[in-house]
């Protein structure tokens, strides 16, 4: 683009060449702060979410309303299902040793087919390990853990090959890191990755609620029982004295303590409280 100039009438015309910066200047009206709008003022399209995949990643949406005696059989359990007697564990692997049962019905056993030679590694073929809880003689909780040659080699691939072969519905849910666990009617599941292979963990939680229970009956029993020691009356058949509460001695040998519930029938029995309870 050219353009002349005169300076003084009778000079010479000056031209200048005007050559602009900018070839083109566009001027793009801008959205409130500017949001979502592309390097030409074309407001961008948000990409769509990308779905999870089954069993991992979200929020479980569908409820699982299976009860435990809905559950088919399972070749993927061989042979263990919840609820087995222990004698029915027994005959399925003879081999096994269960600890003793706790004071609150609960017992404890652990197959390990690769360290033990007289379990048929064959029957479970797959199978790292294999651990069972039992409730008053019942199998209330099973784990068994895969080796990496599984078919399942993922959790994903895990939850739905479990899925099918145990009829679950897709209510699964993300659970700790990166495993799955699906919540139903008396039961739960976990799966898992542990050592290169999966973890499964079938969960009757009616059993655990019972456990709970009764670990809370005996804490509270305990606590009674407590109370009722530090109220019990100490006395010393020799001296005809007799200690209570914070006064208590243990220095009364065995040969002569008497114990009272209360000091009423300490003093009516013919004891005396001692000089330091006094």
């Amino acid at each position: 683009m050219r353009f002349s100039f005169s300076t003084l009438p009778g000079s010479k015309s000056l031209l200048l060449t005007v050559v602009p910066l900018l070839s083109l200047l566009v001027c793009v009206p801008l959205s409130p702060l500017g949001e979502g709008l592309g390097e030409r003022g074309v407001r961008a399209a948000k990409p769509p979410p990308r779905p999870s995949p089954k069993g991992g990643g979200r929020t479980q949406t569908t409820q699982c309303s299976l009860k435990l005696s809905e559950l088919p059989v399972s070749a993927e359990l061989f042979g263990f299902h919840l609820g087995m007697t222990a004698e029915q564990v027994k005959a399925r692997v003879p081999q096994i040793v269960s600890s003793q049962t706790d004071d609150l019905g609960v017992s404890k056993t652990t197959i390990n087919p690769d360290f033990d030679a007289r379990i048929d590694k064959a029957a479970f073929a797959g199978v790292r390990t294999i651990s069972l809880d039992f409730l008053d003689y019942r199998v209330s909780s099973l784990w068994l853990g895969y080796e990496s040659s599984f078919k399942w080699q993922t959790v994903p691939d895990f939850v739905a090959g479990i899925s099918q072969s145990l009829r679950l519905p897709d209510a699964w849910e993300p659970w700790k890191s990166r495993g799955s666990r699906i919540r139903c009617a008396d039961f739960q599941m976990t799966v898992s990755m542990i050592a290169g292979g999966a973890s499964f963990h079938l969960i009757d939680e009616t059993a655990e609620q019972t456990i709970a229970a009764r670990r809370e009956a005996k804490d509270q029993e305990a606590i009674a029982a407590e109370a009722e020691d530090e109220n019990e009356i100490i006395a010393d058949k020799q001296s005809k004295v007799y200690y209570s509460g914070a006064c208590r001695s243990a220095t009364v040998k065995e040969a002569n303590r008497v114990l009272f519930k209360t000091k009423e029938e300490a003093e009516k029995a013919g004891y005396k409280p001692a000089k330091n309870c006094q």
